[in-house]
């Protein structure tokens, strides 16, 4: 059976991708160590659960307007001010199924086929598959270590710049000043930004600051996105949303409309309860022992070079002295140790992998780490 062009022309996006792979080789009775995402082994806070047995009590759970229930929106607009300094009404917010139906919505409505979205890499798959998905031209820039008015400077004339703070993989923390000077230049350029803050309460080290604490945020056309899927450990729920100027809050809200309507009601409890809790207790004192034991296992290995992260779930490895593919790295090590990493290349910097650290317990993490160390020095002394 034929499929439309546009569908035939993409991918499947290589997270979810390899993911799946992996849930198929257990559903098959293997073994395997799945450091290709992050899927935490905390549970849901218990106001989140809370939240959700007294929502299953309620007579009946009605429709809600598609762009979500008027008092789940004053309550993440009271978290937005309360939290993030947002300027923010409910007026400016949008719930969705999960961060990725955002970003896909706000793409849709504040470009054109053709249009260029700048991307600094490694970057997130998504951003770039869904630019493409839509007939938009990802233009992908280098992370530099400090992001500066000179670099942005260079940057040919786009309609959108994607930022993501914190960063997925590389767990860096824009700094006051690099808002500062990210703002000043959307000013001075016209272009918008959407900016993913999904990974806003991962942080080890600094303090993460919003593009849209600005009080011109709207002016500027900054789209925000947040999900409790790593913030409160809820990565099963698909619950975020969006919080943009109002004009592109209703434009948003247009193209939801026949897509999937409002986010369930349920959801949308459990999304308002999260936000107005902390983390699980304990999460990101665990996180930082895991990150640390990773760090401990790998040092000083001459073919892997890994720095700790200020934030985030992830640890990216410069694995380039292995002289290897890493996608093909990827596979080898997924059929002869029954470890899944995630390869640069899916993340558009080659020699590289990403490991998510958060999953299983402790002694997994060691065994699937040993497993890759192993597998390193095996492949290094080869040469």
């Amino acid at each position: 059976m034929e499929i439309s062009q546009r569908i035939a022309r993409s991918r499947p996006l290589a997270t979810t991708a390899m993911h799946g792979r992996v849930e198929a080789m257990k559903a098959g009775g293997a073994e395997v160590i799945d450091f290709s995402i992050a899927i935490s082994h905390f549970p849901a806070p218990a106001t989140v659960l809370e939240a959700v047995s007294e929502g299953l009590r309620q007579p009946a759970l009605a429709y809600t307007a598609v762009v979500g229930d008027a008092a789940v929106r004053a309550r993440l607009a009271a978290k937005l001010v309360r939290e993030n300094r947002i300027d923010a009404t409910p007026a400016d917010i949008l719930v969705t199924n999960g961060a990725k139906q955002a970003l896909y919505q706000a793409l849709y409505v504040m470009a054109d086929p053709g249009d260029r979205v700048i991307v600094f890499k490694p970057h997130w798959p998504a951003y770039v598959a869904t630019s493409r998905l839509l007939g938009l031209q990802p233009v992908l820039v280098d992370l530099p270590d400090v992001i500066t008015t000179e670099l942005l400077d260079c940057l040919p004339p786009a309609a959108i710049l994607i930022i993501n703070n914190p960063h997925n993989p590389t767990g860096a923390v824009l700094t006051p000043a690099e808002i500062d000077c990210i703002g000043a230049w959307l000013k001075r350029t016209g272009t918008r930004a959407i900016v993913d803050e999904s990974y806003e309460k991962l942080i080890f080290d600094g303090a993460h600051v919003s593009l849209a604490s600005r009080p011109d945020w709207r002016e500027l056309g900054v789209v925000t996105l947040f999900s409790a899927s790593q913030s409160h450990a809820m990565m099963g729920w698909r619950a975020g949303f969006a919080v943009a100027p109002p004009q592109l809050v209703m434009a948003m809200e247009t193209l939801q409309g026949p897509i999937t309507a409002a986010a369930p009601m349920l959801t949308q409890l459990a999304l308002a309860a999260a936000f107005e809790s902390d983390a699980p207790p304990g999460m990101m004192a665990d996180y930082r022992a895991r990150r640390d034991l990773v760090l401990e296992l790998t040092a000083g290995l001459p073919w892997l070079t890994m720095h700790a992260p200020a934030s985030g779930p992830y640890l990216w490895a410069d694995v380039s002295p292995l002289t290897m593919d890493t996608n093909a790295l990827a596979e080898r090590l997924l059929a002869e140790r029954s470890v899944a990493v995630m390869p640069g290349e899916a993340l558009g910097v080659p020699g590289h992998i990403r490991l998510g650290y958060i999953s299983d317990d402790v002694a997994t993490l060691r065994r699937g780490v040993l497993a890759i160390v192993e597998f390193g020095n095996a492949l290094y002394h080869a040469h």
